[in-house]
Order: structure tokens, then C-alpha cells, then sequence
């Protein structure tokens, strides 16, 4: 068994891990359990009582954080030039369309989010295998293929995610910084869950949330009490 650090010891006698906290308690903990130098990230894991192997009870969505992730989102727009404008003004990093699909086939990825429109969406079919396994790649559901570039682009600045369940049935989602203020990421955490229930399948039976645990980059997790869900 690995031995533990002093700082790992340290932050393990601030909760027990045996315990079941309130979101607001799990979300005030995030800040005594975080030990990075830098502003770590906070992540939600919930595990649903779902079996991503049937299309029938896939488990995707968006969802936009009322406060934000805390990321500075990274937005290339692949649209025609009628629409670059438009995408700037949104705020998006990087606007294009051949030269950036050149780029990509290089193997450039230096990004968080890709938009475009539905006649762009052709090209980008040669490059799913680079952007598959990123999970760059555009899709309709989660809207970032749209004729509304600049809304696209606003909201994800805003902090919109996506989330799809994993083949083990948990949805992983960043949904803040271990800087905002507690309540900040008890709402945020709300609005995700919240979501996730709105979207349970009509096929899936017993339990839908089974476990949640929310935990900061390096952190432990901890576990939040599931039961009201």
C-alpha cells in the first residue's frame, strides 16, 4: 500500500471519508482539502443507474453553469467567412475555416471547444479521428453546430459544458474553481444535477443517482449525500 504524504495525511483528517456531506458541506470543503499551488478545478462524479450500452438510456446533455467554470474556454468557430465577424464579436479565439482545417490535420488541437455551422460540418468528417478522441468534435445535440454562431460561442464562453455518461455509467464534469466562494459551487453542482435528472430515461429503472462525489484537482473525494436526489 502506497504510503501517504504529509500534506495527503493532513487533508485526510479534515472529513471522513466514510461520511455522506450535504452539497452545501462538500462544496465549503473543497477549499481545506485542496493542497495545489495553482487554482484547482472542482469536479463532480455521479454515478447513474443507467446502462450506457443501450441507446435507450445514453445520458447526454449541456448544461450552462450559473456561475461559470472558472476556465478561460479556448473557442476555435470553423464558419465561412459571412459569419467570422460574428464569432469575433462573440469572443471567440480563433475564427477560420481552411487554414485551421490544415492545421488540424497537422495535428493541432490547441483548444476547448470547436463551433461551426451545418455546411461546414462535411469537412470536418475527415478529421474525426483527431477530434474524436479529444472530444472536439462538433455536434448538433450539444450545439455547437449551429447557424447561431455567435450565441454558441457566447454561451460557451459563459460557461456552458457538455457531459455524456461514461461506459461505467458516471458523468465526470469540471463545474468550478476551488477560488469560488462555497455557494458558488453548491449552485453550480445543483444546476448539473438537476440536469442530469431531467434527463433520466424513461428505460431505466431502480436507483437513477446512485453515488455522487465531488473533489478538487489532486483532492480525495468527497462523498455528497445522494438520497434527496
Amino acid at each position: 500500500m502506497a504510503k501517504l504524504t504529509k500534506k495527503q495525511k493532513e487533508v485526510a483528517g479534515k472529513f471522513d471519508k466514510n461520511t455522506a456531506y450535504s452539497l452545501a458541506d462538500a462544496s465549503k470543503l473543497m477549499k481545506d482539502i485542496s493542497y495545489t499551488k495553482f487554482d484547482a478545478s472542482v469536479d463532480l462524479a455521479v454515478r447513474l443507474g443507467v446502462d450506457p450500452r443501450k441507446a435507450n438510456q445514453m445520458v447526454r446533455g449541456v448544461v450552462t453553469l450559473p456561475h461559470g467554470t472558472g476556465k478561460d474556454v479556448k473557442v476555435l468557430a470553423l464558419v465561412t467567412p459571412d459569419k467570422e465577424a460574428e464569432a469575433l464579436a462573440a469572443g471567440a479565439d480563433f475564427v477560420g475555416l481552411d487554414d485551421y482545417l490544415e492545421k488540424i490535420k497537422s495535428g493541432w488541437t490547441d483548444v476547448d471547444v470547436i463551433v461551426t455551422m451545418p455546411s461546414v460540418m462535411g469537412k470536418l468528417g475527415p478529421l474525426g479521428r483527431v477530434l474524436g478522441p479529444r472530444g472536439l468534435m462538433p455536434n448538433p445535440k450539444t450545439g455547437t453546430v449551429t447557424m447561431e454562431v455567435g450565441k454558441a460561442v457566447a454561451d460557451v464562453k459563459a460557461g456552458k459544458i457538455d457531459f455524456k455518461v461514461d461506459k461505467t455509467g458516471i458523468v465526470h464534469a469540471s463545474i468550478a474553481k476551488v477560488s469560488f466562494e462555497p455557494k458558488m459551487i453548491e449552485e453550480n453542482a445543483k444546476e448539473l444535477i438537476s440536469t442530469l435528472i431531467k434527463l433520466k430515461p424513461s428505460t431505466a429503472k431502480g436507483t437513477y443517482v446512485k453515488s455522487i462525489f465531488m473533489s478538487s484537482t489532486m483532492s480525495p473525494g468527497v462523498a455528497v449525500d445522494s438520497k434527496s436526489y
